[in-house]
């Protein structure tokens, strides 16, 4: 479905109104949508469309993979947790990975940022570079 520009516009317009401190409130964007709903603008679809993007989109931004070669102890996952957290905020979620052929060291996805320390990623940027 294409969306138009005012539709997208105005999303983004609500979607600014529903947060609170930089974050989502979760009941200020269902209300927001609930009254959407009920007043059926000129392209609500696309409005909502809109909405449900940049919703995920938010909370695509707070996901946290961490893959390691071996299984990170706990005083490991406590300490990449507070600098993440101090990069992006407290309201993260983490999932932890375990992948063998990182060989050592982590890969670390927060949204769309990755920061590859890996070995096999060291590897494949030298053999790039010949």
């Amino acid at each position: 479905m294409k969306i138009s520009k005012t539709a997208a516009a105005a999303a983004r317009r609500i979607f600014r109104l529903c947060q609170t401190g930089g974050r989502l409130d979760e009941a200020k964007l269902s209300t927001a949508v609930r009254r959407i709903v009920e007043a059926k603008p000129r392209d609500y679809r696309g409005i909502l469309q809109s909405l449900k993007r940049l919703t995920r989109l938010d909370v695509e931004r707070r996901e946290v993979v961490i893959e390691s070669a071996t299984e990170l102890d706990s005083a490991s996952r406590d300490r990449v947790a507070a600098g993440l957290a101090a990069k992006y905020g407290n309201d993260l979620s983490f999932s932890y990975k375990v992948t063998p052929e990182l060989l050592g060291g982590l890969k670390v996805r927060v949204g769309n940022d990755v920061w590859d320390g890996s070995v096999q990623g060291r590897i494949d940027r030298l053999a790039q570079a010949f």
